[in-house]
């Protein structure tokens, strides 16, 4: 039998409800690992795309607890050159603050705003964000989940 007497395969589509929607827990270690990198991986399970049944219109990604926040890498001159900004919402109301002192004060927001760029941009991407959980040390208080280690790669 040749190739072309070959039946066609049937096209389906894998269709997935919100209730049908199982969620599991990740744990990043972020020491020692570019916060660029970490937030690529932790935004495409945050957005569900590392399963088979991602639908773009779904909230079907999982959570995530990203540890040791304050050791994570700026890798070249980023912590000295980037600068966060925020704006108060009032008229001069810009602020900025240095890379270096966003690691002192607020390690976490540094993890939170690079993830927060990668996901959609709308009231989805605010319902994917929730999901996601940064602590400064290594300890968290989600260990009733039992979440799984997720590789990060380090450093190339």
């Amino acid at each position: 039998m040749c190739f072309l007497e070959q039946e066609p395969m049937p096209a389906k589509t894998l269709v997935i409800r919100k209730e049908n929607v199982r969620r599991e827990w990740f744990v990043v270690d972020a020491e020692r690992r570019p916060i660029g990198r970490i937030a690529t991986r932790v935004a495409m399970v945050l957005m569900g795309k590392n399963k088979p049944a991602y639908s773009p219109s779904l909230d079907n990604g999982d959570f995530v607890i990203v540890i040791n926040a304050e050791k994570a890498l700026l890798t070249g001159r980023k912590e000295q050159d980037k600068i966060y900004r925020r704006h108060t919402g009032f008229p001069g109301g810009l602020r900025e603050t240095a890379a270096a002192d966003m690691r002192v004060r607020h390690p976490e927001r540094m993890l939170e705003e690079a993830v927060r760029g990668m996901l959609p941009k709308n009231s989805l991407g605010r319902k994917q964000l929730r999901k996601l959980k940064v602590y400064r040390g290594s300890s968290h208080p989600h260990a009733a989940q039992r979440p799984r280690a997720l590789a990060v790669p380090a450093r190339a």
